[in-house]
């Protein structure tokens, strides 16, 4: 593909992006996206698949079909009221934005199922484009497609993220460990309340919760090999009414990552451990909920060699950059579970992206829309049809 038509193909996508932007949705509630995600698929006429809605998976078949691969894009939005100069594409939606990228990540693909479209009887890989509902919420969206048996005839799959942290211009990713994974917990603190005149006469779970907070800092620090990523986090403490009354109960909400499945079935082990612990040293009860999320994203060494071969044949030598692990999760790890595949990030930080992901003002650099594109078109027309 030259340049101008990279470009034209960009420029489309784009048009698209900003349409999404406008008209964002929560996760599970992406149901005009996915009419308008429909809407396209069906004109460029491919086959739709079977999928849990309101997810949806394209499919067109290879002129060679002895293998599959699949292309994931998240559709979701977040619940962050947009603040920020954004011209003739800012949210719509009084506290709903986009300020993740899912809107690039879906208008990249249907750029790539446009190209496709048109350049179907050179395709030799069967091709399977997933626009994913519910990336952002638990239960994930990847978890009821994984569940549903979208990935059952797929052979790897592949994803990008937009990457506010990533120099704009390099694309990158890691074989093995690259994303955490994310649980969550809450422990409540069953103690007696009173004055707070006479706090001998309470069991005070304020008191209780600063010892808590405090020892699960020591299970990363103390209990964790310090070359093993972890990071147990309280976002949350609730508890009292008003200034001198002890109260009789108190809750800690918070998260907890790690890189391997051992170091987090250790940590949620040893927060349950440690506040049953505490709370009798100090004769109250614990009772501890933890609210499975996503596991670590795990790429596979195969596959995240080719992507990279990919990346530095179809945008430059120059253009690949090694990424160091981080402690954000994706639920692109559901699939990475169930079959080989990459998860790649695409560089975009500069003037135009400065924001972090997440944040009121976050926005995308559309300028790297090409580079991704290329990326996915790449990966289909290079793929080996026999082992990597």
């Amino acid at each position: 593909m030259n340049k101008e038509a990279l470009q034209s193909l960009a420029d489309w996508s784009i048009g698209h992006r900003r349409h999404l932007h406008r008209n964002p949705e929560l996760s599970g509630m992406e149901h005009e996206t996915h009419r308008y995600i429909k809407t396209i698929i069906t004109d460029l006429a491919l086959e739709l698949r079977e999928a849990p809605y309101p997810s949806l998976v394209a499919y067109l078949p290879g002129t060679d079909g002895s293998k599959t691969i699949a292309l994931r894009a998240d559709i979701d939005a977040l619940p962050v009221e947009e603040e920020g100069e954004k011209g003739d594409y800012r949210s719509q939606v009084p506290g709903v934005s986009h300020a993740c990228g899912h809107d690039g990540h879906t208008a990249i693909l249907l750029a790539v199922v446009k190209w496709a479209a048109a350049n179907r009887e050179s395709i030799r890989p069967n091709v399977k484009f997933i626009f994913q509902s519910a990336e952002e919420i638990t239960p994930s969206g990847a978890e009821a497609l994984v569940s549903a048996g979208v990935l059952d005839d797929v052979d790897a799959i592949f994803g990008i993220h937009l990457w506010q942290g990533m120099e704009k211009g390099k694309l990158g990713l890691i074989p093995g460990p690259m994303m955490a994974s994310s649980d969550d917990f809450r422990v409540t603190v069953d103690g007696s309340g009173g004055h707070g005149s006479a706090p001998h006469e309470t069991t005070d779970p304020i008191y209780i919760a600063t010892h808590l907070v405090q020892s699960f800092q020591a299970i990363v620090s103390r209990q964790v090999n310090p070359m093993e990523p972890a990071v147990i986090s309280v976002g949350k403490i609730e508890g009292g009414t008003t200034y001198n009354i002890i109260p009789s109960k108190a809750d800690l909400y918070g998260t907890f990552r790690a890189m391997t499945p051992e170091t987090r079935a250790f940590l949620q082990e040893r927060i349950a451990r440690q506040s049953k612990g505490i709370c009798d040293t100090f004769q109250a009860e614990s009772h501890v909920e933890f609210i499975t999320g996503t596991p670590p994203l795990v790429n596979d060494e195969n596959e995240s060699r080719f992507a990279e071969t990919v990346i530095r044949k179809q945008l430059g030598e120059d253009a690949f950059a090694p990424v160091d692990m981080i402690m954000g999760a994706e639920d692109f790890a559901f699939y990475l579970q169930e079959k080989p595949g990459a998860f790649i990030f695409v560089g975009m930080k500069g003037e135009r992206s400065r924001y972090p992901h997440h944040h009121a003002k976050f926005d995308l650099d559309e300028e790297v829309f090409a580079s991704a594109i290329r990326l996915f078109i790449g990966i289909i027309e290079d793929y080996p049809l026999t082992s990597i």
